[in-house]
């Protein structure tokens, strides 16, 4: 019986986490639940799986779940930061699965990994901010880390698994890693000027919270992604190859040395690969049907189109510039997102309010997590002040 805390209970990947755990009662238990600020659905879990304990991201919402679920829950109410690090790293779980979107989901994944805990890594902006010092914690805490993110848990499928941060030794060539292209890949410039945060958010595939869902429009999903394979499989971008493959039914691939290109396939749901890393190295069901070749008929494949999605690009162009320009990328991506979805900026103009935070915020190297955090408030404060001037 594996002890589970969900980070993030009540969005798709959490819900995903839960309706795996929910097959399976004799394998695994929860422990904690968190969520932000949907109080009765996280009512409703804690009902359900009785974990010992539940944390809200702040007081008020807080306060709030412990009225509705009263004197008679089994369940403790915590709120805030230091309440998700406590559940994260408690000496009870075994697993966390660690999918808070954005910044704020470092601190208690950060938390997981130093109490040396299998990690299932959901949220992809850990690694993009932290990269070696991530990685070092891991390395130093003997923390298990699985990636769920369903391309990086694809590469992970197709790799021995003795050599996963050594391709040299595994005789890779290539990490092809796929991307549906989102809602927008066969949009011109024009219409692109035009799309609403509605249109965004309704990828053709997969089932997804708004920002990710913008991203997944934008490119940038796979532009953090390229930066999040390169920490997890030790490489560089240009081992990594991006296809944009419309049907999402190959997840990725791995290009070996003597012409094998191995590939991991199955449905665009995300409980696949969560079931992947809550039993790993065991299979289990997930609830997922077969997949039905027949049906599909045929595979396409695409070049990113760089000038229409140039996110892709500074992804790319931020890892090669180290230190903390990857923090500074992601944080000036999560202000831009925000104000696309509040209206206040065009789809096309979320690039530029990356490329000119990344531009005006000084780089250096990311030798501690307080200056990470640091480069992430100061990258905030630019990309808004560029909001407000433009």
């Amino acid at each position: 019986m594996r002890k589970v805390t969900v980070l993030g209970a009540t969005g798709s990947i959490g819900q995903s986490t839960l309706d795996v755990i929910r097959r399976h009662p004799g394998r695994f238990s929860v422990y904690a639940l968190t969520a932000s600020s949907r109080v009765e659905e996280m009512a409703a879990l804690c009902r359900e799986f009785q974990p010992r304990f539940a944390v809200m991201a702040n007081e008020q919402a807080a306060h709030a779940l412990s009225a509705v679920l009263g004197d008679r829950g089994a369940t403790e109410v915590l709120a805030g930061e230091s309440g998700l690090c406590e559940v994260a790293g408690a000496d009870d779980v075994d697993t966390v699965m660690a999918a808070i979107v954005g910044a704020a989901g470092l601190p208690p994944t950060l938390a997981a990994v130093r109490a040396g805990k299998r990690v299932l890594l959901a949220n992809k902006e850990a690694l993009v901010m932290s990269g070696q010092l991530f990685m070092d914690a891991v390395a130093a805490s003997g923390s298990e880390l699985l990636p769920i993110d369903s391309e990086h848990n694809a590469i992970f499928q197709c790799l021995p698994p003795a050599q996963v941060r050594d391709l040299p030794g595994a005789g890779v060539r290539r990490i092809l890693l796929t991307a549906s292209g989102g809602p927008f890949r066969t949009h011109s410039q024009e219409e692109l000027a035009t799309v609403t945060p509605a249109q965004a958010c309704a990828h053709p595939n997969w089932s997804m919270g708004q920002k990710i869902s913008v991203d997944s429009a934008t490119l940038m999903n796979k532009g953090l992604e390229l930066i999040e394979a390169c920490w997890l499989f030790n490489t560089r971008p240009e081992q990594v190859e991006v296809h944009i493959h419309p049907e999402s039914i190959i997840h990725s691939m791995v290009d070996y040395v003597d012409g094998s290109v191995l590939a991991q396939l199955g449905s665009p749901d995300m409980r696949t690969p969560i079931a992947n890393g809550l039993a790993w190295p065991d299979r289990i069901d997930a609830g997922v049907p077969s997949l039905d070749l027949f049906a599909l008929g045929r595979f396409h494949f695409e070049r990113p189109d760089l000038a229409r999605f140039p996110c892709l690009r500074l992804a790319s162009e931020a890892f090669s510039a180290g230190g903390t320009a990857p923090a500074v990328l992601n944080a000036a991506n999560e202000v831009a997102v925000d104000a696309f979805l509040k209206r206040k900026i065009r789809f096309i103009d979320i690039p530029s309010v990356i490329e000119d935070t990344l531009s005006r915020v000084a780089g250096g190297p990311a030798d501690s997590f307080d200056t990470i955090f640091e480069k992430d408030r100061e990258a905030r404060a630019v990309a808004a002040e560029y909001l407000v001037r433009c």
